[in-house]
């Protein structure tokens, strides 16, 4: 069975099957990527909750950042925000985001119980 919250003509925020969670993309608001990358990881925490999971049960995350010049400060929050012991697999790259102002978006897959 597929369980979707959240949903909207264009997506879902959370899609459950089978013991694995897909959240969309989360972008944060800020000046800075610091203050980006907290707020769209503040979304993920949320999303998280309310799908029955935890940042330790995350299984995959893909980050997209608007410049790869942002990396360090970027993952100065990443790595203070992921539980030690519990890094999920990860890919991050340099794209072009839907907004101008967007620095930083965080795709997550997680387990859950």
């Amino acid at each position: 069975m597929i369980e979707r919250r959240e949903i909207g003509q264009r997506m879902s925020k959370i899609v459950k099957h089978n013991g694995t969670v897909y959240l969309c993309g989360q972008v944060g608001s800020g000046e800075s990527v610091t203050e980006q990358t907290q707020d769209c990881l503040a979304r993920v925490d949320a999303l998280l909750k309310q799908a029955g999971s935890s940042r330790e049960q995350i299984l995959q995350a893909i980050i997209w950042i608007a410049d790869m010049a942002d990396f360090a400060e970027m993952n100065a929050v990443w790595d203070a925000w992921v539980p030690e012991g519990h890094a999920p697999a990860r890919a991050c790259g340099e794209a072009k985001l839907a907004r101008p102002e967007l620095k930083v978006e965080v795709i997550v897959t997680a387990a859950y119980e």
